[in-house]
């Protein structure tokens, strides 16, 4: 299997049509038909179904493009890399993260893509739900990793890596620091800590205000190491995902009857080029094992 052989059936399932897959590879429609002959030959099935004027991929030809992609963006990516290493340039990788994803969940599967590529300069991008999309829609970002985006853009390609819960957070030395669960009318009088970024915040104000719930009022945070400062000086009380880590000055808890959860996403652009250490980030995220993060916790 040759590499201008999947670029050309690429070429053809993108335009559906060999004359124009023929100019868009700048070769000779023949010698485009030929290899995708060959191509069908070697794999044992027809990739198309040619109907005079009307092109299309068969079932098994189906089967086959995704993998033909990956096949092809992996070998692109990695000429890329090795013009870059030769060249002496240095190879960066922007990730957009929500501000309420943890850079711990991170860290070891970013230490092993360094021991992969030593030369490797990592940047993030932190923001909102929307600021994600936009990232990855303008190209700022070649992965994202977020809760719900909100975001229907057919080009957008997602895959689950966890879901988990939302808790309280209170001081160590708040009144209900030792009430676990904490009762819904307990919270009476408390001053909430919002963090504007996240979905949970109006669920759970939602859910104060069904229960008509009188709280003292609210700050409004635009991080998680600020919630926790306040929250540990008693300046209110806070939600948390699961797998934010607190402080010893913190006690997390559950709330009788709150259940709030998320799943957080990987999010890529699809059929855009990625690089070697993109897709290399990608198997390493998707490979992983999450429980321990979530059981501990």
């Amino acid at each position: 299997m040759e590499m201008h052989q999947i670029r050309y059936f690429l070429a053809v399932s993108r335009t559906l049509n060999f004359t124009r897959a023929a100019e868009d590879c700048h070769v000779a429609q023949p010698s485009l038909t030929r290899a995708i002959k060959l191509l069908e030959a070697e794999l044992g099935g027809d990739l198309f179904r040619r109907e005079r004027n009307l092109t299309h991929l068969t079932e098994f030809g189906q089967r086959m493009l995704p993998l033909m992609g990956q096949c092809y963006e992996s070998a692109v990516a990695t000429k890329r890399l090795a013009s870059s290493i030769k060249s002496g340039s240095v190879v960066s990788l922007t990730l957009a993260l929500s501000r309420s994803v943890s850079m711990t969940l991170l860290v070891p599967p970013l230490t092993e893509l360094m021991r992969l590529f030593p030369s490797l300069e990592l940047r993030f991008h932190r923001g909102a739900a929307a600021e994600i999309s936009e990232a990855l829609k303008k190209g700022e970002a070649m992965l994202a990793i977020a809760g719900p985006l909100g975001e229907s853009w057919e080009r957008l390609d997602a895959w689950q890596l966890f879901t988990e819960d939302f808790h309280m957070i209170v001081a160590a030395g708040h009144k209900l620091a030792s009430a676990d669960p904490v009762r819904w009318e307990d919270l009476r009088g408390e001053r909430l800590l919002a963090r504007s970024y996240c979905e949970s915040t109006s669920t759970f104000a939602e859910l104060v205000r069904e229960r008509d719930l009188q709280l003292t009022g609210q700050h409004t945070v635009m991080g998680e190491d600020d919630l926790m400062q306040l929250a540990s000086a008693e300046l209110g009380i806070g939600v948390l995902p699961q797998t934010t880590p607190c402080s010893d000055g913190l006690r997390r808890l559950h709330i009788d009857g709150l259940h709030i959860s998320r799943t957080v996403y990987l999010y890529a652009v699809a059929g855009r080029e990625r690089t070697a250490p993109a897709t290399a980030l990608m198997k390493l995220l998707r490979a992983k094992d999450w429980t321990p993060h979530l059981a501990t916790a």
